[in-house]
């Protein structure tokens, strides 16, 4: 996947790696705001009750801002474009445990990325008109001998026959 926006489009990224939350975690609040308008993006994060939306927050935050300072956008069109996370590396401590033994622990870290933009409106709303396509048909006169015709109508009646018992 791309980590850096064209020069030409009208997006911007901001990142923020090593978090120390765990990727699922911050998957299923990245997922609340994915498509939404920054501002709606930013009050849904606010009355979310979950830890990870503090750094969703922040890194939402900082691309709003690249947006505005590097790419010159306004913040009153921008859109949640997209957004992932992508797992980081885990860190292994250890936890003692009864009989002297030992068990993992997985600390994992993620990397939040999130991309917002402007998307242009759809330039027409109607449907373009589709062409119509010319199709073979079988059976019809002159593509076939007469003998596979008539067996291919012997064919259609005679589930019609089978049917009638």
């Amino acid at each position: 996947m791309a980590t850096r926006a064209a020069p030409a489009a009208e997006e911007a990224l901001a990142k923020s790696s090593f978090t120390r939350i765990s990727p699922t975690k911050v998957r299923q609040v990245v997922d609340l705001v994915r498509g939404h308008h920054v501002e709606d993006a930013r009050r849904i994060l606010k009355f979310t009750q979950r830890g990870a939306c503090a750094p969703v927050a922040k890194v939402l935050d900082s691309a709003i801002a690249n947006a505005e300072h590097n790419r010159g956008l306004d913040r009153d069109e921008l859109v949640v474009v997209r957004a992932w996370v992508d797992e980081g590396p885990t860190l292994r401590r250890f936890r003692p445990r009864a009989l002297g033994r030992a068990t993992r622990v997985r600390k994992r870290t993620c990397h939040v990325s999130i991309v917002v933009g402007r998307i242009e409106p759809p330039l027409s709303t109607e449907l373009p008109e589709q062409a119509e396509t010319r199709r073979r048909r079988r059976g019809v006169a002159g593509t076939g001998s007469a003998e596979t015709q008539s067996s291919r109508e012997g064919r259609k009646s005679a589930p019609e026959s089978q049917g009638d018992r």
